[in-house]
C-alpha cells in the first residue's frame, strides 16, 4: 500500500513514520517552499509522549526540551489560584508538562523519515477519489496518487473543506500572540509553567532549554481585528502594565519579527473522519483550542492510533473505521472541554474573574489529578 499525506506539521510527519514503521509507504506533500525554524513553544502531555514513545522519537525529543514540575496559575495580582504538582502524573504516566520548541520537535521527526518522503512546495487545491484509489491535485499542476490519502493540513484544510463544505473554524473570542525569548533578566522558576488570568487577558510563561522563555497572550477581541494584528510587543506590554510582574516585561523583550499572531478558533466535532479513502487527521479534523494543551498531543495519538489499526487489521476498509471509532469521542471532548475551560479563563468582568479564582482554589488537588488523568490513559 502507498500512501498520500497532505500536510507536514506535527500529525502528518508522525503519520509518515507510523506508517513507515509498518512497511506503508508514505510520502508527505507540504506547501511551504522551505524548511525553516518557525514556530513557538509547545507543550506535550504524557499522552503525547507515549505516542512518540511509539515511533521511536521521544527519546530523542526529551533531549531537545524541559520537562515541568508543576502548572501554576496566578490571578492578575500575582496570587496562586492553582498549584499542580505533574511530578506524580509523570511517575505515573511518563514525562508530563513537557515543553519544546515546535522547531526543534519538527527537526527530529523529519530525521526519522524515509529519504525523499517530504516534499515541498506542494499545495494541494483538490482531490479526487475512486473506488480503490485517491488523487492530490497541486496548484503547480502535479498530481499524485495512492490507495490512502492523509489530509493534516490544518484547521482550514482544504481537503476538509472539499469534503465538508459546512464545516469552517468557529472563532473563539479571543485572539492570541506567542514568542520564544531569550530570557531578558527576569526572575522566572525555570521549573513551572505558570499562566496569569487578569481582567486585561491571559499570559501563560514557560522557560525553555538554554535560558529561552516561550510565552503567549490572549485578549477578547472581535475576530481579525486589525488593531490586535498590528500589536507590538512594546504595545501588547503597556496592555498588561497592570498585571504582577514580570508579565509586562517579558512580553516587551520579544522583538517584533518574534511575534506570532492569529486568531483562536476550533472546530465543531464532526461525526466522520473518513471518507473512503480519505482520512482526516490532526487539527484537520478536531482543531481545538489551545487551552488544554492537547492540539499537538491529539494529533501524535491519531497518528499512533492509525498505523496500529492499519498494523493490526489487514482489510483497509475495516481498520479505517476502528481508527474513526476510536478517535471521534475523545477528540470531541477535548474540543468541548478545551473551549470551555478558555470561555471561563477569558472572564474579563471583575466579579465573575473573582468567583472564577475562588472556585478553582476551594476545588480538591485530587479533582484536577483525576481530570487530567483521563487524557493520559491512552489506548494504544
Amino acid at each position: 500500500m502507498n500512501v498520500i499525506i497532505i500536510g507536514g506539521g506535527i500529525g502528518g510527519l508522525c503519520a509518515a513514520i507510523a506508517l513507515q514503521q509498518n512497511g506503508i509507504s508514505a510520502t508527505v506533500y507540504e506547501a511551504a517552499p522551505e524548511l525553516r525554524a518557525v514556530g513557538a513553544g509547545v507543550g506535550l502531555a504524557a499522552n503525547a509522549m507515549q505516542g512518540l514513545a511509539r515511533l521511536g522519537v521521544a527519546e530523542e525529543v526529551v533531549a531537545r526540551g524541559k520537562q515541568l514540575e508543576a502548572l501554576v496559575m496566578y490571578d492578575g495580582k500575582g496570587r496562586v489560584i492553582r498549584n499542580l504538582d505533574t511530578r506524580p502524573l509523570s511517575r505515573k504516566y511518563g514525562i508530563s508538562n513537557f515543553v519544546i520548541h515546535r522547531a526543534d520537535l519538527h527537526e527530529v521527526l523529519q530525521n526519522h523519515l524515509q529519504p525523499g518522503t517530504l516534499v515541498l512546495g506542494k499545495r494541494c487545491d483538490h482531490i479526487y477519489q475512486q473506488a480503490h484509489q485517491a488523487k492530490a491535485k497541486f496548484t503547480d499542476g502535479t498530481q499524485a496518487s495512492a490507495d490512502l490519502l492523509l489530509a493534516s493540513d490544518g484547521i482550514n484544510s482544504v481537503v476538509r473543506q472539499q469534503l465538508l463544505p459546512q464545516s469552517k473554524p468557529r472563532y473563539a473570542g479571543y485572539t492570541c500572540w506567542r514568542a520564544v525569548i531569550q530570557n531578558p533578566g527576569v526572575d522566572l522558576n525555570s521549573m513551572v509553567s505558570a499562566e496569569t488570568w487578569a481582567p486585561q487577558g491571559r499570559v501563560g510563561i514557560a522557560p525553555l532549554p538554554h535560558g529561552s522563555i516561550y510565552w503567549y497572550a490572549c485578549i477578547n477581541a472581535p475576530e481579525n481585528d486589525t488593531h490586535m494584528r498590528q500589536m507590538t510587543p512594546e504595545q501588547l506590554s503597556r496592555h498588561f502594565a497592570g498585571v504582577h510582574p514580570p508579565v509586562a516585561q517579558v512580553l516587551a523583550a520579544a522583538k517584533p519579527g518574534q511575534l506570532l499572531w492569529n486568531d483562536i478558533a476550533d472546530l465543531k466535532p464532526l461525526r466522520q473522519f473518513v471518507y473512503n479513502r480519505v482520512v482526516l487527521l490532526g487539527d484537520a479534523a478536531h482543531a481545538t483550542t489551545p487551552n488544554m494543551g492537547q492540539g499537538a498531543c491529539q494529533a501524535i495519538e491519531d497518528a499512533v492510533v492509525l498505523g496500529q489499526c492499519l498494523r493490526q487489521e489487514p482489510v483497509l476498509e475495516i481498520a479505517l473505521k476502528q481508527y474513526e471509532q476510536r478517535r471521534l469521542a475523545r477528540t470531541a471532548k477535548v474540543i468541548r472541554l478545551s473551549r470551555l475551560l478558555g470561555q471561563v479563563a477569558q472572564w474579563q468582568q471583575p466579579f465573575l474573574g473573582s468567583f472564577r479564582n475562588s472556585l478553582f482554589r476551594m476545588m480538591p488537588q485530587g479533582i484536577t489529578q483525576r481530570q487530567m488523568e483521563w487524557l493520559y490513559q491512552v489506548d494504544f
